[in-house]
């Protein structure tokens, strides 16, 4: 392996209980509502796809960029609530003085994942970029991996995706990746079964 592709949310922080509470509070407020099983299917998602599926469904009155929009600004006002998951930092640090080419490769949007970025100093450790917004489909399509690969001068084959979510790891797989799965009951239950590894917990891996 010569890169390393990260998903953020659920890998690099643990932001998915907050997800999951803004999602489920915008969606009752205009009518609808899910079952927490069927909510954690959307992990590794984008915004604009779950709430594409969700207006539809429930025929809410705000437009898809509108609730998009509304996610967005209430969980960047909550920002302060996230954390780092536990040794994630020790481990990207391991991996760059291992000389490994690093990306993020998140289905967040972008003004987020550049918050979250600036308020952990994270720009040192990553060569590329890339939220949900700069491709066409979202997990468990494969295009944003290939993107990061392209974008780091790689091979697919030569790329090793980490994710915390079964979209993630499809999408992983489908770019012809490998695909280490970190186990985060805070992602809710996700089926991890198709990566080639799966951990408890970063320290496992140096």
């Amino acid at each position: 392996m010569k890169g390393i592709i990260f998903d953020m949310d659920g890998v690099i922080v643990d932001s998915e209980p907050l997800h999951f509470k803004l999602e489920k509070e915008i969606l009752e407020e205009f009518g609808g509502a899910i079952d927490r099983k069927e909510h954690e299917s959307f992990v590794g998602t984008t915004d604009y796809k779950m709430w594409g599926i969700f207006k539809e469904r429930f025929n809410l009155e705000p437009s898809i960029e509108e609730l998009v929009e509304l996610k967005k600004k209430r969980f960047q006002q909550n920002i302060d609530k996230i954390q780092l998951m536990d040794n994630i930092l020790d481990f990207i640090k391991f991996l760059q003085y291992k000389g490994y080419i690093l990306a993020l490769a998140s289905s967040n949007n972008k003004k987020t994942v550049d918050l979250i970025v600036d308020n952990f100093k994270l720009d040192k450790y990553f060569k590329v970029i890339i939220s949900g917004e700069e491709v066409l489909n979202g997990k468990p399509d494969p295009e944003i991996f290939l993107k990061a690969a392209s974008a780091m001068n790689l091979k697919p084959e030569d790329c090793l995706v980490i994710e915390d979510a079964t979209n993630g790891i499809i999408a992983a797989k489908a770019a012809g990746m490998k695909c280490i799965a970190i186990r985060n009951k805070n992602s809710g239950n996700q089926d991890l079964s198709e990566a080639d590894t799966i951990i408890d917990n970063f320290k496992e891996l140096f």
